[in-house]
């Protein structure tokens, strides 16, 4: 068994050169934020949600013939479709294929990615996460990063960059690094290039990830609420044909907006981010990359527990959301109108 910062993978059959492997994903009740791994407190039924969502995004995916590596959830054993379930479950099936780390010394080596290009080899995660974004909420890393002069509104084919809480005419597409200890956001030719892609495979990847971003979107608004933005992650099959990977479509891969109020991790997110441990990472993080110090956790404390009045709120906030998304009953929790409402009233909105 791997353990992640939010889920848990159980190898039943391992990935080889050119084979897929079988894998069974363990949603669990933890949650990251600011990429520290697991905090200090569980969310219950938070697992459940997320792999309900995902295996929702991934069957109409497959409907519209996207290839995935979605293989169903897994109810009493058996491996199963999500009209099958009768109750919520945390685990899901899926193929696997290989993940090849980029060599780390002082800098991340990603020159076997070019290797595999030029052989063309597949069957490995793809080391780029890729970002839709329908618009630019309160706290999109966009705004911040056009603070620190990294990325400019022309980047984006824009003339400047819309007031938060804005919606777009039509999406942005943004990527970033995965597979680094600090995953950081690239241009789309450094990400052609470190990935090892062709122009091709470049547009297929982004091909890719509009049709992802209309599925979720359609989703979404069933649920009565908003896409503003969400990632996915993308593997070479063994023919070398691009899948849709991990998971897509949760309340922590995506930022949904409910009469402007986040339905997302977002509502965690935003609690840390008015305390000193959120300072003191920043802080972490900064102090790494001057030193070259890979792992920036080792210069930062531990975090506090989350509130517990919002723990009771996010907890229902991923069970309702759940059950809107997928348009069945599955989780016994507040309308999500009503969670909402109580979530409202703890910040004073």
């Amino acid at each position: 068994m791997f353990m992640g910062s939010v889920k848990d993978l159980d190898v039943l059959e391992k990935p080889t050169k050119n084979e897929m492997g079988i894998g069974r994903f363990v949603f669990s009740d933890r949650y990251s934020v600011f990429d520290w791994g697991e905090m200090p407190d569980l969310i219950e039924s938070k697992g459940e949600a997320l792999c309900v969502m995902g295996a929702y995004c991934f069957e109409k995916l497959e409907e519209m013939g996207v290839e995935t590596h979605y293989r169903g959830v897994v109810s009493n054993g058996e491996t199963v479709g999500l009209d099958e379930l009768d109750e919520p479950t945390d685990v899901m099936e899926v193929d696997l294929t290989r993940v090849i780390e980029p060599e780390y010394s002082g800098g991340y080596d990603y020159s076997v990615y070019q290797e595999f290009m030029d052989k063309g080899e597949g069957n490995f995660l793809i080391p780029l996460e890729v970002i839709y974004r329908n618009g630019l909420p309160e706290g999109s890393s966009v705004f911040r990063r056009f603070k620190r002069g990294e990325i400019s509104p022309e980047d984006f084919g824009l003339d400047r960059f819309p007031e938060p809480g804005s919606e777009l005419e039509k999406p942005l597409f943004d990527v970033s690094t995965k597979l680094e200890e600090r995953d950081r956001y690239i241009s789309w030719s450094k990400a052609r290039e470190i990935a090892g892609l062709s122009d091709d495979e470049l547009f297929e990847i982004k091909d890719i990830l509009g049709t992802v971003n209309q599925v979720i979107t359609s989703a979404a608004e069933n649920a009565g609420f908003n896409n503003e933005d969400g990632k996915i992650e993308l593997a070479f099959d063994p023919k070398r044909r691009p899948m849709v990977v991990d998971v897509v479509g949760t309340l922590d891969e995506c930022r949904f907006t409910y009469d402007g109020v986040q339905v997302s991790k977002q509502v965690v997110r935003d609690y840390y981010r008015d305390t000193e441990w959120h300072q003191a990472v920043k802080k972490a993080k900064k102090e790494a990359k001057e030193q070259g110090i890979r792992d920036w956790r080792e210069l930062a404390e531990k975090p506090p527990s989350l509130d517990p009045e919002l723990k009771e709120i996010t907890t229902n906030l991923y069970k309702s959301a759940a059950n809107e998304f997928i348009g069945t009953d599955l989780f016994n929790s507040p309308s999500l109108e009503k969670v909402i409402e109580n979530y409202k009233t703890y910040i004073n909105y």
